[in-house]
């Protein structure tokens, strides 16, 4: 698996997630369970995952869509 994104913003990962769901790419959070246990003060941002094969495709649908990646 790679990482395709790091956020702390809960809205951007949903949107992501439903993106790469409507695509048909498979996609899994991490951190979710650590960002929750430091609260909101955000320094543990969560990472949205993907099969390295899907990398590609998945980063051209998330830039295609606004999302800045290289941040």
């Amino acid at each position: 698996m790679k990482q395709l994104m790091r956020t702390n913003n809960p809205a951007d990962m949903a949107f992501a997630q439903a993106l790469l769901q409507g695509e048909g790419i498979d996609w899994f959070e991490m951190d979710v369970n650590m960002s929750v246990l430091e609260g909101s003060i955000g320094i543990l941002p969560r990472r949205l995952m993907v099969k390295s094969e899907d990398h590609d495709r998945a980063a051209t649908v998330m830039k295609d869509n606004g999302f800045d990646l290289e941040a």
